[in-house]
C-alpha cells in the first residue's frame, strides 16, 4: 500500500506541471518527435527534452527510434493504472492486501518447484499462469532502459534454461520485452502482458 502511494505521489508531481500536461495532451492523439513538440508548443528543444526525461521516469511517456528520428509515444496504460489505484485508494484496501498476499504465496510456491537450489528451472511449466511468474522472474532481473544485443539475451535465458529460443519468444508474446532489429529492451512493468497473471484463474 505505502509502495503504490510513493508512485501516486511521484506520478502527480510529475503531471503538476503545465507544460507535462500540454505534452501528454500532444501525445495522446498520436506519437510526435521532440522537434514537433516544441515547434507546437512555441518551446525550446532541450526544454522538451527535460520535460520528456521526467515523463520517461515515470513511464509516462516511452520512445522508439525510426532511422535517425526518435519518436515519442504515450503509455495510456499508465495513466489507466494511476487512475485504478486513485480509485482504489477510496475503498477499503483489506481485500486487497490479502489477495497480493495469495498471489505472493503461490509464486512463491510455483518457484520452489521449478526453480533448482542454482536457479536453473527444473523444466519449463506447461500451465500458462505458472510460465508467466517464472518469465517475469527472469525479467526482474534486466534493467529498463538498457538495450541488449540479441545474443546477450540468450546468454542471460542460458542461466536458467537451455531452450533460450522458446524463452526469449515468450519475453516477446507477453510484453515483458520489445524487440526491434535486433535489440531488445525491457517494457516498463505496467505493460508486462496484460496478463492473467495476477487475476484468479
Amino acid at each position: 500500500m505505502y509502495l503504490q502511494l510513493e508512485k501516486q505521489v511521484a506520478f502527480h508531481k510529475t503531471m503538476g506541471d503545465p507544460t507535462r500536461i500540454k505534452i501528454i495532451s500532444l501525445l495522446s492523439a498520436g506519437s510526435l518527435h521532440a522537434g514537433a513538440i516544441a515547434g507546437k508548443l512555441g518551446l525550446t528543444a532541450p526544454t522538451i527534452s527535460h520535460h520528456l526525461n521526467k515523463l520517461k521516469e515515470c513511464n509516462l511517456v516511452f520512445s522508439r527510434r525510426d532511422k535517425n528520428t526518435i519518436y515519442y509515444f504515450l503509455n495510456k496504460k499508465v495513466i489507466s493504472h494511476h487512475a485504478s489505484v486513485l480509485e482504489d485508494f477510496t475503498n477499503e484496501e483489506g481485500g486487497k492486501v490479502e489477495m497480493s498476499d495469495k498471489i505472493m504465496k503461490e509464486k512463491q510456491k510455483v518457484m520452489n518447484n521449478f526453480i533448482e537450489k542454482n536457479g536453473r528451472f527444473k523444466s519449463i511449466p506447461a500451465q500458462q499462469k505458472k510460465k508467466l511468474f517464472l518469465l517475469e522472474h527472469m525479467v526482474e532481473g534486466l534493467k529498463v532502459g538498457v538495450k541488449y544485443s540479441e545474443k546477450e539475451i540468450n546468454e542471460y535465458i542460458k542461466q536458467f534454461h537451455d531452450d533460450f529460443a522458446t524463452l526469449r519468444r515468450e519475453f516477446i508474446i507477453h510484453h515483458f520485452m520489445f524487440r526491434e532489429n535486433g535489440i531488445y529492451e525491457v517494457n516498463p512493468r505496467e505493460m508486462w502482458n496484460s496478463t492473467p497473471l495476477y487475476k484468479e484463474s
